[in-house]
């Protein structure tokens, strides 16, 4: 029996697993080999196309030197951090506000934050364009951190909305019977209770402003302020001429700080997620 039961358990599961994670991986994978493979064998048709027979880094070299890619880094780094950071003021205090205080208006009020979230991007284009030209942000960096919190705060304020609620009321009841105000109940008791919420919807706003790039391309016509999005497409695609090499390079890299980020925070992200569906 606990034969059958371990081959069943290999069937019904790792199976599966393995097809799943070699699925999710295979991108990874074809674009380091990309990355280090000679153009003449980018465009060999006869070799076997998922080895790399003669590795150089040209293309790693041509990515830094007849780039800005730091640049384009560093823009991007800064960009997601000041938008994720506003995005989390300004939803931390909208969902304790609705979830918390109760007012009248406070359930058609969390589902319209949410129904926001829902709005194509390429609709709000426009307004947002009229908006940013008339505040003379046009070709700004902070163009970029007023308009992603526009999509990132109603989805994070529904995700903390959850959150909140799986936190008992008498928590803060007890607080306030001990003279305790609602800003120091807020700041003392829910955010160290919440902080797995927190850090999913930080890592959610972080990987969206990390990859957005329909606004980044519309409101940032500089080379030198461009996020890696824009910045490996438009600079390495010149013409018909894709310099395959030299973008893989880019796109490998520029993955790697938010692989980074959610191998360190996964378990607080799935528990923060978890609490969130609560609601």
């Amino acid at each position: 029996m606990g034969v059958e039961r371990s081959g069943s358990k290999i069937v019904k599961f790792y199976v599966p697993l393995a097809f799943y994670l070699i699925f999710l991986l295979f991108p990874f994978y074809w674009m380091t080999i990309t990355t280090f493979k000679s153009d003449q064998e980018l465009y060999n048709l006869k070799l076997d196309p998922f080895f790399i027979h003669s590795p150089t880094i040209n293309h790693v070299v041509e990515l830094f030197t007849q780039t800005i890619f730091l640049r384009w880094m560093a823009n991007t780094f800064f960009v997601a951090i000041m938008a994720t950071a506003i995005s989390l003021a300004a939803s931390l205090l909208a969902a304790y506000a609705i979830q918390r205080l109760r007012f009248k208006t406070a359930g058609p009020t969390g589902v319209a934050i949410f129904l926001g979230y829902l709005i194509p991007q390429t609709i709000l284009f426009i307004p947002l364009a009229t908006i940013i030209f008339k505040f003379g942000l046009w070709d700004s960096l902070w163009a970029l951190i007023l308009i992603y919190p526009t999509f990132l705060i109603p989805f994070c304020t529904w995700l903390l909305m959850g959150y909140f609620k799986s936190i008992p009321k008498e928590m803060e009841e007890c607080a306030m019977i001990d003279g305790a105000s609602r800003i120091k109940i807020f700041r003392r008791i829910i955010l160290p209770l919440c902080l797995p919420g927190v850090l999913s919807a930080g890592i959610f706003c972080f990987t969206l402003s990390w990859n957005e790039y329909l606004y980044a391309l519309s409101f940032i016509s500089t080379t030198a302020k461009k996020t890696v999005a824009v910045g490996l497409v438009t600079e390495l695609v010149r013409g018909d001429v894709y310099h395959w090499g030299a973008l893989m390079a880019g796109a490998l890299c520029a993955s790697v700080p938010v692989a980074l980020v959610y191998s360190f925070f996964v378990e607080n992200y799935v528990a923060g997620m978890t609490g969130a569906l609560k609601e």
